[in-house]
């Protein structure tokens, strides 16, 4: 308790006294907003991850706002935590529904207040030690919580804390007045509530806007497809002749070719889609657009046959038919489009396309990667005029907002569903009691449910209805195996009521329009990032009975997982740090929609991670075709990064270097020699990851000039504002002489110095010089280079390493300057100098004695109890010496940290460590039967760990 009362007193002075007082930031007073990257949302849900108890006291509730920490609430019940929340009926804001939603929380008493005026917002949370609270702008709702422009401030306080005491006592003094949240009331609420005028069923501006001066509404573009059609009209401006627009779900595509036909002004026009039921929406949207006389409009089909249209929209199935096709004069339509142009590699588009011979084609998709490696790209003449991926179109507001929740799916005697699960188990009584607690406590936005379940088979989805229904809810199955025009008439069902549920299995990822879908299930493993995002946009379309789409994904003992982040984020690196990230911290999804997991789903998304081999020769493979179908051309590493492809560094894990990978991929490219190859294995191991710009900036130097001299290159430096310490110049001059390495590397590289130093100048060996001068070899050279300057952006050069990203041992040595790569004796840690890495594995497999079971462990964010290797004395051990002593004698400790084998060799990089000298004791381990001396001691951090790090970290 005294060590807390400093660490808050210290937080005090520097948060309301003098900013520059050294001292812990975990409980600095600080404002919380809504900034990129950074919510109140965040700091709201650390809280409710740590505290004991929680009491919220906020004037207006969104079901959205309840929807943001659902999961953390879940959790949090798991573990017998409870809280109390406190809300009003002030300005009629708090809609019945809401009340309804409040009532699910089996651990949260709520209690209402009718009290004018009441429009208080802050959030209290009990920890063990002390209380923290957020009060401010933000109510419970999801846009004040994650987009809205909000002031509130964070503040600390220990129980007997007069702030603390005055927040409690205003509350208990409302809460005992406060009626109790029950069904009655809310039934009363019901019948006298009235709507306030102010509030908008839709969460967001309408997609388009409208000019209501005219008889005949003018549709306007939003702001994206404003910038696709300058795009366009630029493409068309060039001589080119056909062009590719990449859009995703729900932002407009059908919108967006119609208002490029108004701009192009054909004389004829054909529209060609796969399904007539999306072909009557589109020539309804096209007449919203263009007008006319309505005889212009014609369809051509299997039920309609209006050859004469000058706007024309045909199903492919009809028009490829030669009967019908040969009708045409292959120069009648000026312009064409192709709607769902990912499907054009079969032979019905493609005889349609090489027939016709038009001023303009247009292909539009969602998806244009494809498994069969057909180049859409080429077919457009690699001219992507436009593309608006997931994540733009949310942040551009052109999308529903979604709450995604990732749930566990049903287990049975301990054992999760997998992908061995037979139909029994799928529909397995206490599985639809799962499903049917999830769908209920997660919800939906709208006055009743209409949903969507994906299932793994056409069996499952029939049974599944089958149970559900005799559970009393309104369902059908729909498979490849029903007509059109039975899904449309359960379509039309599901939107008015007499069904409540759509089961199905692929059918409805794409071509289909279902704009009124509030809640989407997953009951199926994730077979593919495509199909995954296809599905979650059945709901995303904007609509006016709903202000957000509920996705509700039941994650099982699946070795796919590891695609639920990657889909979600759009990252298609393949780096097993991102996905781990892009688990962890979720803060790229824009606007006020959310991605949220339980605990024991996220497990299972990490142990897939772990467990998966995300550079196979396949899926390398599949990413290298589609990115050399996109650019049209063998790609260099950096086409990776630009093209937001595969991380280089992935590829250069599977391969020392890119030439060998493309000649694994059937290139045929020039050869190099062996020396080259050793000196490109050098730059793809050592350097691409570009952790500090020092080697690759001398690289770069000599090739510009022949030889430079070490003032030169010191000025370059300074330049970068690259730190240039003690033994700098001599650790990276270690590595170009290949000293740093031990024997087996010098063999990879080469076995002579890649640079050389003359009366202080630096040179490349001669071969280097001879083999630069060949621009095959130069051109994998200076790719390389380039990639690697392009990492070094999200890095500081200003001291050896940055926060949260992840070093090897290997690498530490070499950022530490030292003379020698020692990690294979490095282990848990040595001082070496002036510095001492620590390296911990937090989570030890004890399993048959594998690995000690040490007592490293997090105290809190910002101090961690440290546990020596074996045979270490206080008194005895020179390194513990140091280490206890390290602030006194001026050496830097560095807390290296990763969560388990799982993650490979590469550490979490926590900070500089201060060494508290009087918790250093002796103890003793046991391994296998025998006990060994260690000591421990505490390490405090320079500021505390990033809260989703250090959770990622810390939990089992």
């Amino acid at each position: 308790m005294e060590q807390l009362i400093k660490k808050l007193e210290a937080s005090l002075h520097k948060g309301f006294i003098n900013q520059s007082k050294a001292a812990s930031s975990q409980f600095k007073p600080k404002l919380l907003s809504n900034k990129a990257h950074e919510n109140v949302l965040s700091s709201l849900l650390q809280e409710m991850k740590t505290c004991k108890t929680f009491t919220f006291s906020v004037a207006f509730i969104t079901e959205g706002g309840l929807a943001t920490i659902k999961t953390m609430l879940y959790d949090l019940q798991k573990k017998g935590i409870r809280g109390r929340i406190l809300t009003s009926t002030f300005l009629s804001f708090n809609q019945p529904k809401m009340f309804k939603e409040l009532l699910k929380l089996t651990n949260v008493e709520v209690r209402v207040t009718d009290v004018k005026g009441f429009h208080s917002k802050g959030y209290i949370f009990e920890h063990d030690q002390h209380y923290s609270l957020i009060v401010g702008s933000s109510n419970l709702t999801d846009s004040a919580l994650k987009a809205n422009f909000e002031w509130n401030v964070y503040l600390t306080s220990l129980e007997n804390g007069e702030v603390i005491h005055h927040f409690k006592n205003q509350f208990e003094q409302q809460w005992n007045i406060a009626m109790p949240l029950n069904d009655e009331w809310i039934a009363q609420y019901q019948i006298n509530y009235e709507k306030p005028e102010f509030k908008n069923k839709v969460a967001s501006p309408p997609l388009y806007i409208t000019n209501p001066l005219k008889e005949s509404l003018k549709i306007q573009p939003n702001k994206m497809q404003t910038a696709a059609l300058e795009q366009l009209n630029l493409l068309r401006q060039s001589g080119a002749n056909r062009g590719l627009i990449i859009s995703a779900t729900g932002t407009g595509k059908t919108y967006l070719s119609a208002f490029d036909v108004r701009n192009a002004a054909p004389k004829r026009m054909l529209f060609v889609v796969h399904r007539e039921q999306i072909l009557k929406k589109a020539m309804h949207d096209f007449r919203n657009i263009l007008l006319g006389d309505p005889q212009d409009y014609g369809i051509l089909s299997g039920n309609s046959k209006d050859l004469n249209a000058r706007y024309l929209f045909a199903t492919v199935q009809t028009i490829s038919r030669d009967p019908y096709l040969q009708q045409f004069a292959k120069d009648h339509f000026d312009y064409i489009l192709i709607d769902e142009v990912h499907r054009a590699g079969a032979e019905s588009y493609l005889k349609i396309m090489n027939y016709f011979k038009p001023q303009f084609l247009l292909g539009m998709t969602a998806t244009p990667e494809r498994t069969d490696n057909f180049n859409i790209y080429e077919l457009f003449d690699y001219n992507v005029a436009y593309e608006i991926r997931l994540q733009a179109a949310l942040e551009e507001e052109m999308l529903c907002p979604f709450h995604y929740f990732g749930v566990t799916d049903y287990e049975l005697d301990g054992e999760l569903i997998d992908e061995t699960a037979d139909l029994q188990k799928l529909v397995h009584r206490e599985r639809i009691d799962h499903i049917i607690e999830k769908i209920s406590y997660y919800g939906f936005s709208g006055d009743r449910v209409r949903g969507l379940m994906f299932c793994s088979t056409k069996e499952e989805a029939r049974t599944l209805s089958n149970l559900l229904t005799m559970r009393g809810y309104k369902t059908t199955a729909l498979t490849g195996d029903h007509s059109q025009e039975e899904r449309e008439e359960a379509i039309a069902k599901l939107e008015n009521g007499e069904l409540e549920y759509i089961l199905t299995v692929d059918i409805f990822n794409e071509g289909i329009d279902i704009p009124f879908i509030n809640q989407i299930v997953m009951l199926r493993q994730t077979q593919s990032s495509i199909i995954f995002i296809q599905q979650l946009g059945r709901g995303l379309r904007k609509h006016n009975v709903k202000e957000y789409v509920t996705i509700i994904d039941f994650i099982g003992n699946y070795k796919n997982n590891y695609l639920i982040p990657i889909a979600l984020s759009g990252d298609k690196s393949m780096n097993k740090d991102n996905v781990r990230r892009n688990t962890v911290n979720t803060d790229y999804i824009q606007g006020v929609s959310t991605i949220n997991f339980e605990e024991i789903a996220k497990k299972q998304i990490f142990e897939a991670i772990n467990n998966a081999n995300l550079s196979t020769l396949k899926m390398l493979k599949d990413s290298y075709s589609e990115l050399k179908n996109r650019i049209g051309r063998i790609p260099m590493l950096k086409d990776f990064i630009e093209q937001n492809s595969l991380d280089p560094e992935v590829i250069i894990s599977y391969t020392p270097t890119y030439y060998e990978f493309l000649l694994k991929m059937k290139e045929n490219i020039s050869s190099i020699t062996d020396y080259e190859k050793s000196v490109l294995a050098l730059i793809g191991k050592d350097f691409l990851s570009g952790k500090r710009i020092h080697e690759i900036l001398l690289l770069q130097l000599l090739l510009e000039e022949e030889s430079i001299s070490e003032k030169s290159y010191l000025a370059a430096l300074q330049a970068h504002n690259a730190y240039i310490h003690k033994g700098t110049i001599e650790g990276i001059e270690n590595v170009f002489s290949l000293n740093f390495f031990v024997e087996a590397d010098n063999k990879k590289f080469g076995n002579k110095p890649l640079i050389i130093k003359s009366n202080s100048y630096y040179m490349f060996n001669e071969e280097l010089q001879l083999s630069l001068r060949d621009i095959n070899f130069k051109q994998y050279f200076v790719d390389l280079l380039e990639c690697a300057f392009i990492k070094n952006k999200q890095f500081n050069n200003y001291e050896p390493f940055k926060l949260y990203e992840k070093y090897s041992r290997r690498e530490v040595c070499r950022l530490l300057d030292w003379e020698k790569n020692e990690e294979g004796t490095l282990n848990g840690g040595r001082p070496k100098n002036g510095d001492f890495p620590i390296f911990v594995n937090y989570h030890k497999n004890d399993e048959n004695n594998l690995e000690t079971n040490y007592m490293d462990e997090f105290l809190s964010e910002d101090t961690f109890k440290w546990c020596s290797t074996k045979n270490r004395y206080i008194d005895k051990s020179k390194e513990m010496q140091i280490l206890i002593h390290s602030v006194e004698n001026g050496t830097n400790v560095y807390l290296f940290v990763k969560k388990d084998n799982g993650e490979g060799k590469d550490f979490y990089y926590l900070g500089r460590c201060a060494v508290n000298p009087g918790s250093a004791k002796p103890e003793r381990i046991l391994d296998k039967g025998k006990y060994y001396p260690v000591v421990t001691m505490e390490m405090v951090l320079e500021q505390p760990i990033q809260y989703d790090i250090y959770h990622y970290l810390v939990e089992e």
